[in-house]
């Protein structure tokens, strides 16, 4: 009963230090999920986004009644690359831009301003480095997620970047915006008619997904409050 209870104590001593590994206990443990689904090698690497720097785990192991188990992983860390910013800006790899708006962000935390000025800067590289179209907006779309900013800053970068593009002749990213803005303007007209006129009022969703005019869409949205009747508001897209 001793031993039972000693092999007991120190399989809970085990367990509690896997449990603590965390990280790379996850490693392991999507390695495993997949090599047991598809019984295939799986290779397994970690890219670490945080801001420790000496932060790097790079194995999983244990040892309980003489079996062993052992994972050793690849890891990058992208805050060396701060040490590398040269190299990230001469990379026509894409993968450099969207290290650089991460290493951006995290030093702009507490500076908008500065925020703002980067991510004018890594919006410019998408073109500069002759990315295609799809490719441009697909990056600007993380850029744009990652380098958020107060309103005020936010309005100022986006006239910067329509400005820039009237010289460069290639509106891409401001038409991502036009798309957003178009998006947003569906919704609240499609909440409004549901509010106002309830499903009949929803009907009207398939003519109006059908314009592109922001300026009337706008006028569709505000028309919804004082019109008395659906026919009345289709007066403002049909006239």
């Amino acid at each position: 009963m001793r031993n039972s209870s000693r092999t007991r104590t120190a399989y809970k001593l085990k367990t509690v230090s896997i449990q603590n590994l965390g990280f790379a206990r996850r490693m392991y443990t999507y390695n495993y999920r997949v090599f047991d689904r598809y019984s295939r090698m799986v290779a397994s690497m970690a890219i670490l986004g945080d801001e420790h720097l000496s932060w790097r785990p790079d194995a999983f192991r244990y040892e309980i009644w003489g079996c062993k188990v052992s994972m050793e992983f690849p890891v990058v860390k992208l805050l060396d690359y701060r040490e590398r910013w040269n190299e990230l800006e001469k990379s026509e790899n894409p993968f450099a831009i969207v290290v650089m708006a991460h290493l951006k962000t995290q030093e702009t935390h507490r500076n908008p301003e500065n925020r703002k000025l980067w991510k004018i800067n890594l919006t410019r590289m998408l073109y500069e480095r002759g990315y295609k179209q799809r490719d441009i907006k697909n990056l600007f779309r993380f850029i744009d997620w990652l380098m958020r900013l107060p309103e005020e800053l936010e309005n100022e970068f986006w006239q910067e970047i329509r400005q820039y593009e009237e010289v460069k002749r290639m509106p891409y990213i401001t038409s991502v915006e036009r798309r957003a803005i178009r998006k947003g303007l569906e919704e609240a007209i499609e909440l409004g008619l549901d509010l106002k006129f309830g499903k009949e009022g929803l009907n009207l969703m398939s003519e109006i997904q059908e314009i592109t005019d922001i300026k009337i869409l706008k006028a569709i949205r505000s028309g919804i409050k004082p019109a008395k009747s659906l026919d009345e508001l289709r007066e403002i897209y049909l006239k």
